[in-house]
């Protein structure tokens, strides 16, 4: 749970300091920096086997990021967050066997949500 607190202390704070309006990469790239900043264990744009029936396929899955080996953060630039966002991260944790993400959009006014999502 801590874990999770300093991802979301993380998200809010590269939010305070641009606010909304901007695509993803920018977040994501400010994000990047402020988790190393605060010494938050993570990696960028992993690729993830996705399996199916037991099987690997050939298809991948590109998280946008993975802290502390263990939660998907998937990073949204929307006006709100749909079910199908919601979906989409549910799915990821199904298919690669990991069971926390954070649905972080900061495309939102006046302030960023973070969604925990468990499998």
């Amino acid at each position: 749970m801590e874990e999770c607190y300093a991802i979301q202390g993380a998200v809010f704070e590269v939010y305070r300091e641009l606010g909304c309006g901007f695509l993803e990469p920018v977040y994501q790239e400010a994000l990047e920096r402020e988790l190393q900043a605060r010494g938050v264990p993570f990696e960028s744009q992993k690729e993830l086997a996705i399996a199916y029936k037991g099987l690997p396929l050939r298809q991948t899955y590109r998280a946008d990021l993975i802290c502390y080996d263990s939660i998907i953060v998937e990073l949204k630039a929307a006006k709100e967050v749909t079910n199908e966002h919601r979906a989409q991260l549910h799915n990821y944790l199904k298919a690669t066997g990991l069971r926390l993400g954070l649905l972080a959009n900061l495309g939102h006014y006046p302030g960023a949500t973070v969604e925990r999502i468990v499998r």
